[in-house]
């Protein structure tokens, strides 16, 4: 079975040498030189101040919007893996859906200024599949209405805007390091930040809000990231170019064969993208169930990101309809995209699914990568 995506494991040679080294040191967790030499080095290649390490993309949120002071609200969007906003529920912010952008798929703008109530503290987008917020948008809202802006980047990696890291947009924004992503640590996430007391109270709750062995400042948690998941996270930065390459030469591919026959996400303007998935959206529900059926009879496994919308969840009630997240999460699957991908399992997905589709052109088709080249 072809599936949506498959984990990258790097070099098996480079990763046995970082866990003798583990062997030989007995230092397994509590901020160990791996995790320590990872977090710099991805400060470096991300191009951002703080790089807190977290054991899961979750509890970063968590810690981030402890870290900030949130309370009463926050305005977020429906569309997004179900963590964004059930992490929020979880710290006691009560979730308030603002629509989303039909083309770019992202929390609308439009729509954010009007969810605002009187408890809110914060705004939190997702970069849906790694696309970029209207990042510069959200910060005049947030800064007009004295609002904190956290962005869940857990498809975000290497995703630049404007010239740099979209991670620089923000009070926080997080990083989920699953084996799914396209940079991983097994388990892991991270905390993002520019601002130096916000690192140091980030650092604080990841430690149980330890200073030192005879001091406790507040509350914490345990959030901390162990040594042979940073040796892995190493090991995959290492190969990080040829990732992303990869990526987007297939996705390029796919966009080439794909573009006439089924509806594309538009990416924000002056963006570079990852290509850390590969959605399309199809015309109704009924035609993404067929379509999905035909690829599983030919071995691939596609997944609908992201269903249901999360307006429609039971325990975040009640909640206005947001109809235009409601209607692209019955349309989106996203398609096998990750390095090693053959050329003809490549061939067997377009070719399904231009066999299952209307042939109706996309009203937005992205350019390929020979043209923004």
């Amino acid at each position: 079975m072809i599936n949506v995506t498959k984990t990258y494991l790097g070099d098996i040679d480079k990763f046995k040498g970082y866990v003798e080294g583990i062997y030989a040191r007995g230092w397994l967790t509590n901020h160990g030189p791996l995790v320590c030499e990872l977090e710099q080095r991805l400060k470096e290649y991300l191009g951002v101040k703080h790089v807190i390490l977290t054991n899961n993309g979750t509890l970063a949120l968590q810690v981030a919007y402890r870290a900030l002071g949130l309370s009463g609200s926050a305005v977020t969007t429906p569309f997004s893996f179900v963590a964004t906003s059930s992490s929020l529920q979880w710290e006691g912010i009560r979730p308030i859906f603002a629509d989303i952008d039909a083309q770019t798929w992202n929390i609308s703008p439009d729509h954010i200024e009007s969810r605002i109530v009187s408890d809110t503290t914060a705004i939190v987008g997702t970069h849906v599949f790694g696309n970029p917020c209207a990042v510069e948008r959200i910060e005049e809202i947030a800064r007009r209405r004295n609002l904190k802006v956290v962005y869940d980047g857990a498809h975000a990696f290497a995703v630049r805007h404007a010239g740099q890291s979209v991670l620089n947009w923000g009070d926080i924004s997080t990083l989920s390091f699953h084996a799914t992503k396209l940079f991983h640590t097994i388990e892991g996430g991270a905390i993002i930040t520019n601002d130096d007391e916000t690192a140091r109270r980030v650092h604080l709750l990841c430690n149980f809000g330890i200073v030192d062995v005879d001091k406790i400042e507040g509350i914490g948690i345990n959030a901390k990231l162990n040594e042979f998941s940073a040796a892995m996270g190493l090991c995959i930065l290492d190969d990080i170019e040829n990732i992303l390459q990869e990526r987007a030469e297939i996705a390029d591919r796919y966009t080439t064969r794909l573009g006439d026959y089924v509806d594309l996400q538009r990416p924000e303007n002056n963006s570079q993208l990852n290509h850390s998935y590969y959605p399309i959206a199809l015309s109704d529900e009924q035609q993404l169930l067929r379509l999905r059926s035909a690829l599983n009879t030919n071995g691939i496994n596609p997944r609908r990101y992201f269903y249901p919308s999360l307006d429609t969840l039971e325990y975040l009630q009640p909640q206005a309809a947001q109809t235009a997240s409601r209607s692209l999460s019955e349309r989106v699957l996203c398609l096998p995209i990750y390095p090693g991908l053959l050329r003809d399992d490549q061939d067997r997905v377009i070719s399904t699914v231009i066999a299952e589709t209307s042939g109706a052109h996309s009203p937005y088709r992205v350019p390929s990568l020979a043209q923004v080249m």
